[in-house]
């Protein structure tokens, strides 16, 4: 998730006007925007719609309608007038213009104007990530991911590349990939550690880069850097005209829309799941063989914990006091 502050809508068209490079570019809806000869009125409906997009993006037609105190074929002909055919189109690019443009403060304040419980509150959180599932379940092509896996099995090595949150992430897709015989790896650091790591690339090898929304810089030009050397790209991102989707050789798509300040990666932990999946049964022989030399260390190894031996009749030994998480 991208933490950047959210210029108005005028503000962001006026610079892009200008050619200041830089502000980020418009979104795909802001573009229309721009381009689009409506009235005055239904300007208007549409930039209140973009500058309250954190209240607007989940509005049916009507409701948008209700919202803006207009009937609801004034939203629709306004719509037209922006060049989409089917309301379901405007409120695709609606919901990425939000994704793009979200912060944590406006994620809580949309939240905290719905008078809802705190319990109210976690149940919708909850249901979000079960609508994110249920977007990346109706919209994968699962023949990309079998494709992304063969990428994999032909790299020589495979680096993950996630910054900030997406980190987590980067290192659960590298570990998952480690004991399947991958030479994988999630570098954290610096920018220059990121730098150096891509240095040291070729074309046999794979960068998967991870990054959502506007997508943060050092993920983005690590991207860039690797097209320069040749390096083939790949991308896990939310949207198709992300700079990650944009740049990288190939892209898979995972929705992280959420009230919670972090946002959902609920949808990108199920579609690195699916992933890992994919690496493993492409070649189940060969996984199979390499997670067997380790099948005697999970069945009987120092890796589980186990309760000390104690007296019979002696006392219970004393615990320690957990200090930290485990």
């Amino acid at each position: 998730m991208v933490l950047f502050a959210r210029p108005t809508m005028s503000a962001r068209t006026g610079a892009d006007r200008s050619g200041d490079k830089g502000r980020a570019a418009l979104t795909p809806l802001e573009a229309r925007f721009v381009r689009a000869q409506l009235s005055p009125n239904r300007r208007d409906l549409i930039k209140a719609i973009l500058d309250n997009h954190e209240e607007a993006y989940f509005l049916s037609s009507r409701e948008l309608a209700k919202r803006y105190d207009v009937d609801a074929a004034t939203v629709v002909r306004a719509i037209q007038d922006l060049g989409y055919e089917r309301f379901a189109d405007f409120a695709a690019d609606l919901r990425e213009h939000f994704v793009r443009q979200i912060t944590p403060y406006t994620v809580l304040k949309a939240a905290t104007r719905k008078r809802r419980s705190v319990a109210d509150h976690v149940e919708g959180g909850l249901e979000r990530d079960t609508e994110n599932l249920r977007v990346l379940k109706s919209s994968l092509q699962t023949e990309r991911v079998v494709e992304l896996a063969r990428r994999m099995h032909r790299a020589r090595r495979v680096l993950v590349v996630g910054v900030d949150l997406a980190a987590s992430l980067a290192w659960f897709l590298a570990y998952g990939l480690t004991p399947l015989g991958f030479a994988a790896e999630a570098p954290v650091g610096s920018a220059g550690n990121l730098q150096h790591k891509i240095d040291v690339l070729s074309r046999d090898d794979l960068v998967i880069a991870i990054s959502f929304g506007r997508c943060l810089r050092e993920t983005v030009e690590c991207v860039l850097r690797a097209r320069e050397r040749g390096v083939p790209t790949f991308g896990i991102t939310d949207g198709n005209t992300t700079p990650i989707a944009m740049y990288c050789g190939g892209h898979l798509v995972a929705p992280i829309s959420s009230p919670s300040i972090t946002g959902s990666y609920v949808a990108p932990m199920a579609l690195i799941n699916a992933i890992i999946l994919a690496c493993a049964h492409l070649q189940p022989k060969r996984a199979l063989a390499i997670l067997g030399r380790t099948e005697a260390e999970y069945r009987s190894g120092e890796r589980w914990y186990h309760e000390p031996p104690r007296a019979s009749n002696g006392p219970r030994p004393r615990r320690r006091p957990v200090r930290g998480p485990a």
